[in-house]
Parts: C-alpha cells; sequence; structure tokens
C-alpha cells in the first residue's frame, strides 16, 4: 500500500502546448492517503482516464511528478509500481478455468503453490466464486467474470494501489449495486489503496470515502460524498451530482443583496466575493412550495417513487422543486421559498459566500 502525491501533475498530448486550454490535465496537486477509497469523477473527456494512465505509469505527464510514498517513480514503467489494474471490460483467459485466472498473477511472480492456493481460495470467498472454481472462464456471465478480472487485482498481497477503470459499465443494472457493496466490503477487509473511475455518481459516492470532481482537466472539488451534496464549490459540481442536479440560477448583486427575477434572496451567508458573472445554487430538495414567495408556473411534475420533482417556470428559468405531497396540476401558478441555509452564491462558477456564524 502507499500514499500517493501528484505534485503539480499537467499533461498535454500536443508537442507545443500554447496556452490552458492546449493541456487534458491543468495542473493537479494531490495527496492520497495510505489505504483510502477513493473515486474520481466526471463526464466523458473531462482527464480521468489521462490521469489514471498517469498514476500507472502507461502515460508520463508533461509536468510534475507522481510519488508512491515519496518515492518519484514518475518515469518508471507500471512493472515497477507494483499496481493493480481493473478495466471496464474483464481481462481474463477463457480457456483457463476461475482457480487458475485468480491464481495467475501469483504464480507469474513465483509465489509459493501452497501460498496461492490459501490467497485463491480466500479470494474466491470473498467474491462468493468458490463453487465455479473449477469452472472455464468462459461458460460464466458478465458479472461473474468482472469478479474474476477484480479478483486478479485483488489477490496479490504487495500492492502499492488498485485502480478500477469504469469496471461496472458493462455489467447489468440489477447486478452493478452488488458488485458495488461487494467492492466496499472488500475495501473494508484488506484496507488496500483504491482509486475507481466513473462517470456514475452513484458509483462513486456509494464506494469512495473521497470523491475527487474533475471537469475540462481541472480538480473542481474533493470532499465525502456528504460534502459534495451539501455545499458544492462549484456550480459544476452542483448541477453534475444529485437527480435532479442543483438549480443554478442568474442573479443580480447589489449592495450585498442578491436578485433573482427581481426577487430579493437570502443567501446562506455574506457575500465574500464578485464575478463577472453571478448566479445562486439551490437543490430542489430545498426548494418549497408556499404560501408566498417567488412566483412560479407549473410545468410538469414526475413521481418518482418517494417524492415528486415538480418542474416550474419562473420566466425563462427551469426552478425544480421537490415535495412529498400532491403535486400542483400542469399551468397552476405557485410561489417558491428557498431555504437560505441552503441558498449560495456563485461567482464566475466558484462559491462566494460564507456560512453565517
Amino acid at each position: 500500500m502507499a500514499k500517493i502525491t501528484l505534485d503539480k501533475l499537467r499533461h498535454s498530448y500536443l508537442p507545443n502546448p500554447a496556452g490552458p486550454d492546449d493541456f487534458a490535465l491543468k495542473q493537479i496537486d494531490l495527496d492520497w492517503t495510505d489505504g483510502g477509497a477513493y473515486a474520481l469523477l466526471g463526464p466523458s473527456g473531462c482527464g480521468k482516464t489521462t490521469l489514471l494512465n498517469i498514476i500507472s505509469g502507461l502515460l508520463t505527464p508533461s509536468h510534475g511528478r507522481v510519488l508512491f510514498d515519496g518515492q518519484d517513480v514518475t518515469h518508471l514503467p507500471p512493472d515497477r509500481r507494483n499496481i493493480a489494474q481493473v478495466f471496464q471490460f474483464p481481462v481474463i483467459y477463457d480457456t483457463m478455468t476461475v482457480y487458475d485466472n485468480l491464481a495467475f498473477p501469483l504464480r507469474n511472480r513465483g509465489v509459493d503453490e501452497a501460498r496461492v492456493d490459501a490467497r485463491v481460495r480466500e479470494i474466491a470467498a470473498m467474491l462468493e466464486l468458490e463453487d465455479r472454481l473449477a469452472m472455464r472462464a468462459s461458460n460464466l456471465s458478465p458479472d461473474n467474470k468482472q469478479k474474476i478480472s477484480m479478483g486478479r487485482g485483488l489477490v496479490r498481497e504487495d500492492v502499492n494501489v488498485i485502480m478500477f477503470d469504469e469496471p461496472l459499465t458493462v455489467i447489468d443494472p440489477e447486478l452493478k449495486w452488488r458488485l458495488r457493496s461487494k467492492l466496499k466490503e472488500l475495501h473494508q477487509r484488506i484496507a488496500v489503496t483504491m482509486i475507481y473511475v466513473t462517470h456514475d455518481q452513484t458509483e462513486a459516492l456509494t464506494f469512495a470515502d473521497q470523491v475527487v470532481v474533475m471537469q475540462l482537466g481541472e480538480v473542481v472539488q474533493i470532499g465525502t460524498p456528504v460534502e459534495l451534496f451539501e455545499r458544492p464549490q462549484h456550480t459544476f459540481v452542483g448541477h453534475f451530482i444529485g437527480s435532479p442536479g442543483m438549480n443554478i440560477l442568474p442573479v443580480e448583486v447589489d449592495g450585498g443583496v442578491a436578485r433573482f427575477a427581481g426577487h430579493a434572496v437570502q443567501l446562506e451567508g455574506p457575500i465574500v466575493r464578485q464575478g463577472d458573472r453571478t448566479e445562486i445554487g439551490v437543490r430542489p430538495e430545498y426548494v418549497r412550495l408556499a404560501d408566498s414567495g417567488i412566483p412560479a408556473t407549473v410545468r410538469k411534475a414526475a413521481d418518482i417513487g418517494r417524492y415528486t420533482v415538480v418542474e416550474t417556470m419562473v420566466g425563462d428559468h427551469v426552478v425544480n422543486a421537490i415535495t412529498d405531497r400532491l403535486p400542483p396540476a400542469p399551468g397552476a401558478r405557485v410561489f417558491l421559498h428557498f431555504e437560505p441555509s441552503q441558498t449560495r452564491l456563485y461567482a464566475d462558477g466558484w462559491i462566494a459566500t460564507e456560512v453565517w456564524k
């Protein structure tokens, strides 16, 4: 296991990058502690896989360093970084049995056969594959093949880090939650450093202790799932995390007062800075249909089980609210109340309010 440090890391696929837009990864400084469970979360093209390939040694960064426990490994090849990687598509040998697939990484390193047997059976039990050890991998379902791929990463006891690159993409949705739960359980049992790359917020938030949210090659926030939901530091985080995401609404600020559609909006605390673009962010969970407030018109309502998402219009702006009551009919006139403690000002995308103390 290892502490992973990314020191002033940047990367461009161009030979002579001229500016920030030429970099797939803009400057990243990160420390991941030994034994932690982390997720890299963001949409396609945000730089997640580039960063993973740099950590694994498949790609050398244009600038900066990668350190494992303080040792510079930036220019070391993957086989000298002592890592394990699980890919989107299962990497297994179909003609081998499940047992031999799990044993292969250990046998390839000359591990004693008695230890190989003990370790294979231990990992097979964790993954609920004991009754399939003698089966050929080609005869297994996709989820069990991916279990083998995970097991090949987990079976080694000497790895610095295990990295998962969108490992559940090809898995049937009904089985994803089981594998996610199993992976979380495995991490708690073996406490090895794990980095999980995904564009799926549910996978990231249910697996990781700390989530690194990326956009356009930048890290826009690092935090626990609760921190990312409750107080997004950037409008992208607010919009990307949550279903539906945070309402991001343009406001004008005058004399320390934010006004949305001409109505003063009470914020979580004082405004500490302004920018060229000012917006408020408030999650639908904290927008209430009230007897007074900001006038709006109901456009539609979606019953999603435990609650209903009511989509309203304030002028040309969509504002979502969540209610557990019978929603108003489309076309109904309503009033919206934003919970002040959950209403935040953003300047040029970044949070610009403090919490009242």
